[in-house]
């Protein structure tokens, strides 16, 4: 398949089986952030794109939920296998799209959104119904059934791995999709789409559109034709989406913010803590809703901790994100990027000090002098009661605390309002599984960071939303369960 996303001027939306302009003929630009300028076009969709969407994929669903499962599972694999085939050119398009390191596509965000297909293509393949003997005057068991059409909505920062966790479960299920990638970063789910296409899934079954959030969103969340949304962004977005969903019943997961905990006990290993905590504080920038934006420190290990992460953070590479060297791309808009700045202002406010960086980082090479790009930022002296500590920055940017016990580990670890993820680092198994268990976080990793593993759930607590995605938890919350009792 020939990838044509750097010279395509216009993106089209992908209704049925066809790529088609958006009703309103009207485009916005996909621009570059490492470079600043447009290098193309994507659908301005409104509600009329979403109308024909939905009644795409409502004419395609009685075929497709009738469909075997193995079959179902051939036409995911086969997706799987061309994303596999077009992995570098699915790289450098999500590279140009986002600005993250070109190596961080190729070694994580891609072979994750292939794998994810994979591991839903084989996983409907051995799915179970429950089955309850009620005594002797019965037997009672467990349906699952598809839904019908269903709506996910994905972030930028991810846009393609988070995008497929929707999709995957979704059409393994039985279920017809249509998916609305962030108006930031659309190329790779327009590729996606080509993908699907070219490898004959019937059409309607996957519809994808294109369109900013607030004018496309409610229309889609709100269709009556819509039975459930997956969607993973802002904790104010997914308070809206549900404002709109619960009063129709839908069912609703949200994988929302976080302001994550990194909690470094003086017993752990320090050379493996300071490595991984650099990069859960800075991989794509720090725009990770699982980076670990809040290192808390034992006050005994906290100075030499400090001092060794500082001299990590200065020499990670900033560079154009298609150099594969880069470690340290561009900001993904001109908005964030105030965003950030303006944070790294407020902290200084706060009485915060800044240990490296603090600021726009210096022209990179003549390619991406217009573009945004932000130096990693340690910021130290903050208390955890400030807007620093408690609100998602989503970029290069954390904080270093120091704590003198297990007790205020895990009180500052839990004093904000999200709990979507957090790290501990220590020696001691006891310690681990006890202050594992008193974190509030849908995700606990000890002595590492980013591991996944399909089979378990994962979502967040509190502020971070409601819902799991990952194995029966996904494929299930694409099912609707139905009890039948037979009499004995």
């Amino acid at each position: 398949m020939t990838t044509r996303t750097e010279t395509a001027t216009r993106i089209l939306q992908y209704i049925g089986d066809d790529f088609v302009p958006p009703s309103s003929n009207a485009y916005i630009d996909d621009v570059d952030p490492a470079t600043g300028h447009a290098y193309a076009q994507v659908p301005d969709g409104d509600a009329n794109d979403v109308d024909r969407a939905v009644a795409a994929a409502k004419k395609a669903f009685p075929a497709w939920s009738a469909t075997p499962a193995a079959e179902r599972s051939r036409l995911l694999m086969a997706i799987a296998d061309a994303m596999e085939q077009e992995i570098d050119a699915l790289a450098r398009i999500e590279s140009i799209d986002s600005g993250k390191p070109i190596a961080l596509a190729r070694a994580m965000d891609i072979p994750r959104a292939i794998a994810n297909f994979r591991f839903f293509a084989t996983a409907i393949l051995h799915t179970k119904s429950e089955l309850h003997a009620t005594d002797t005057e019965a037997l009672n068991y467990t349906l699952r059934r598809p839904l019908g059409v269903v709506a996910g909505i994905s972030p930028w920062n991810l846009p393609l791995y988070l995008l497929t966790w929707k999709i995957a479960p979704a059409l393994a299920a039985g279920n017809t999709v249509v998916a609305k990638p962030s108006e930031i970063t659309p190329m790779s789910a327009f590729e996606l789409a080509r993908i699907a296409k070219a490898v004959g899934l019937p059409a309607g079954v996957l519809n994808i559109i294109h369109g900013r959030g607030p004018q496309i969103g409610p229309s889609l969340t709100g269709h009556p034709d819509v039975k459930a949304i997956s969607f993973t962004g802002g904790t104010a977005t997914g308070t809206s989406i549900a404002a709109i969903a619960a009063p129709k019943l839908k069912k609703l997961s949200l994988e929302l913010g976080g302001k994550n905990p990194n909690v470094v006990f003086a017993d752990a290993d320090l050379d493996d803590a300071v490595k991984t905590g650099l990069r859960a504080a800075f991989r794509n920038q720090g725009q990770i809703c699982l980076c670990g934006s809040r290192i808390l420190v034992e006050q005994s290990a906290y100075d030499e901790f400090v001092e060794r992460f500082v001299a990590g953070a200065v020499t990670l590479r900033q560079g154009d994100p298609l150099d594969t060297a880069t470690e340290q791309g561009a900001i993904v808009s001109k908005q964030h990027f105030d965003k950030i700045m303006s944070y790294l202002s407020l902290a200084k406010e706060e009485g915060g000090t800044i240990l490296c960086g603090g600021g726009a980082a210096p022209k990179i090479n003549e390619r991406c002098k217009d573009g945004w790009f932000i130096q990693p930022t340690v910021i130290v002296d903050l208390p955890m009661s400030c807007r620093t500590n408690q609100e998602e920055i989503f970029g290069p940017v954390v904080t270093i605390a120091p704590f003198k016990d297990e007790d205020e580990a895990v009180q500052l670890a839990n004093d904000t309002p999200y709990g979507l993820s957090a790290t501990l680092w220590t020696q001691s198994l006891n310690r681990a599984h006890r202050v594992a268990d008193r974190i509030d976080a849908g995700t606990v990793w000890v002595n590492c960071w980013m591991f996944r593993d399909l089979r378990v759930p994962f979502g967040g607590m509190k502020a971070s939303g409601v819902g799991r995605e990952g194995g029966d938890d996904a494929l299930h919350f694409f099912t609707e369960p139905k009890n039948v009792c037979v009499k004995t």
